[in-house]
């Protein structure tokens, strides 16, 4: 919207805001550290089983992914860290990875192994019954634990295809135990004050049991390895109608939420733009967030990254929108009337506690973000201003022969 416009609704919302107690400029103040880590393989080309959909000017190395993602970040002002996927970013020199990240005003972030494109990994990799195969997947995860400590990274992210198709395949417990073992030897490996993330998902590609299915599972792997072990939580993992705001809520009250990968799906693991198929649960799960913030919960450190593979959808564009999403998601659990929700919890209104969430819910923050935005740097509307910037234009003229980056 023009800046007389933006103004005048920004004013109209302070306003309204400021009448039912809501402290504006501290919610401008957290909306301004608001931190969201991008992908790099969100950059490259993906597709379905089926197809993978080559696109104009898609990055040919990890270096034109990490300039794609400053577009990103230039124009949201909060995406300064990209995590990178080993070996899909392998590259002779990760000092020079990092350093041509500093010279954009990005950082690496989390690193994520690969233990799932090896021909040796078809039963597995760290539960795999060949000592051999478990031996390897160790030995991967040991070097992106020291890639991490090369280039700084404090965040181990691990997911595992790892599981069977058939009943009788294999022991449950015997690959529980495996992959315990490797885990361990890993764990001891990371630097201090690096953590490893734990992520499950119910099913895909094994389809009869997955090593780790569901939140609880992983917990429990997590406990056995130690404090600096955590869950990672990605919406596209739960079978359809799960309660993910309630298991956000549960590793919050235990101190074992190490972070997100948000996306968005429909039926499976579809990952789409952040809040476009569930906006309500996106905002739901702030509200726990922010709940547990009040609470005196440790949230500091939970690791907010997007994983998404953009198919058909321009890439660059497609994650400023799902990173304008968090943003706005975000705001809305902040203006929630606090006082108002626990006096209608303590009543045991139910109607009027749900009001509360939806008046919140219903709240046109966009306003408040676009400010937030220009207060950052960035663009008040970065849809817009990236479309104008001619930055599409110029990188499919300029990235022209070489192989693209693809996550096959």
């Amino acid at each position: 919207m023009p800046g007389g416009d933006l103004d005048r609704s920004y004013q109209e919302l302070r306003g309204r805001l400021e009448e039912k107690g809501i402290d504006v400029d501290g919610v401008e103040a957290k909306l301004r550290a608001q931190r969201v880590e991008t992908p790099s393989w969100a950059y490259g080309n993906s597709g379905t089983r089926f197809k993978v959909f080559p696109q104009p000017g898609v990055p040919r190395n990890p270096f034109e992914k990490f300039e794609d993602a400053a577009q990103v970040h230039r124009h949201t002002g909060i995406c300064p860290s990209v995590a990178v996927h080993i070996p899909w970013d392998k590259v002779d020199d990760y000092g020079e990875l990092a350093s041509f990240a500093g010279s954009l005003g990005m950082r690496i972030g989390a690193i994520n192994p690969n233990l799932f494109q090896d021909e040796d990994y078809k039963l597995g990799s760290v539960t795999h019954p060949d000592p051999r195969v478990r031996r390897k997947a160790t030995d991967h995860l040991l070097e992106c634990i020291e890639i991490g400590r090369q280039v700084g990274s404090d965040i181990q992210s691990l997911w595992f295809a790892d599981g069977t198709n058939y009943a009788g395949q294999d022991s449950f417990v015997e690959r529980r135990h495996r992959m315990l073992e490797c885990l361990r030897e890993a764990y001891a490996a990371m630097p201090e004050g690096m953590r490893m993330l734990l992520e499950y998902k119910f099913y895909e590609p094994a389809f009869y049991h997955t090593d780790l299915a569901d939140w609880g599972q992983s917990l429990l792997m997590c406990q056995k390895l130690g404090d600096r072990a955590q869950v990672l939580v990605d919406l596209g993992h739960h079978a359809l109608g799960t309660n993910v705001e309630q298991i956000v809520a549960t590793l919050l009250d235990e101190d074992r939420l190490g972070g997100f990968h948000f996306n968005a799906r429909r039926y499976g693991d579809d990952d789409l733009i952040v809040g476009s198929t569930n906006p309500f649960e996106l905002f739901l799960i702030y509200v726990e967030l922010v709940d547990a913030e009040r609470r005196g919960a440790r949230v500091d450190r939970v690791a907010y990254m997007i994983d998404q593979s953009h198919n058909i959808e321009p890439k660059i564009e497609g994650m400023i929108i799902s990173v304008m999403q968090l943003q706005e998601s975000y705001a809305r659990a902040l203006v929630v009337d606090w006082r108002e929700l626990e006096d209608a919890r303590r009543s045991g209104d139910v109607l009027r506690a749900y009001r509360v969430l939806q008046d919140a819910y219903q709240t046109d923050v966009r306003p408040l973000c676009a400010v937030v935005r220009q207060q950052l740097g960035a663009s008040a509307d970065p849809v817009g201003a990236f479309r104008a910037s001619g930055y599409m234009e110029k990188i499919a003229s300029e990235r022209q022969g070489g192989v693209q980056m693809s996550w096959t």
